[in-house]
């Protein structure tokens, strides 16, 4: 209650129901930041725990663990902007994700090294069931590690 107060507002069927049109943006780029309480097509990222409601498979479980968890730091003011006119040559406060700003990939068990639908790594909220088939196993293959990757504007002085 205290980090997310708003949760209450987004556990109801109609805002879980415009998370569809969240999972057809991020599947065909980036999911929309108006929709920030939804994860695209992996679920909803609230509330901010561990427990996958809808557990399709365990890619897409662990896929939408790995974005809570960044949408939590960004609550807490661990992770800050690092995208956009506000965050040039350095960062700013962002409590709400932009989900524009992230991407990541498989690292293991079976790392994402070929490009999929063109793509080296995926939006967040991008659907699963295109490149998660094969990348679990039993036993061994049941943690996953991803890559983040986080969109940075830069400026350059002048130089001499």
């Amino acid at each position: 209650m205290l980090l997310n107060p708003e949760t209450f507002l987004f556990g109801n069927p109609i805002a879980q129901a415009a998370c569809a049109g969240d999972c057809v943006l991020s599947s065909a780029g980036f999911g929309s930041n108006a929709l920030f309480w939804c994860a695209g097509c992996n679920g909803s990222i609230y509330p901010f725990n561990g427990h996958v409601q809808a557990h399709v498979s365990h890619v897409q479980a662990s896929s939408l663990l790995v974005e809570r968890m960044t949408a939590k730091l960004h609550r807490e003011g661990l992770m800050w902007g690092t995208a956009g006119g506000n965050a040039l040559c350095g960062t700013t406060i962002m409590p709400v994700m932009d989900k524009t700003q992230y991407k990541y990939e498989m690292l293991y068990p079976i790392p994402q090294t070929a490009k999929i639908n063109g793509c080296c790594c995926q939006a967040y909220g991008r659907t699963t069931a295109i490149w998660d088939t094969g990348r679990s196993y039993p036993y061994k293959g049941e943690d996953f590690a991803y890559e983040i990757f986080r969109k940075k504007n830069c400026c350059l002085g002048v130089l001499p």
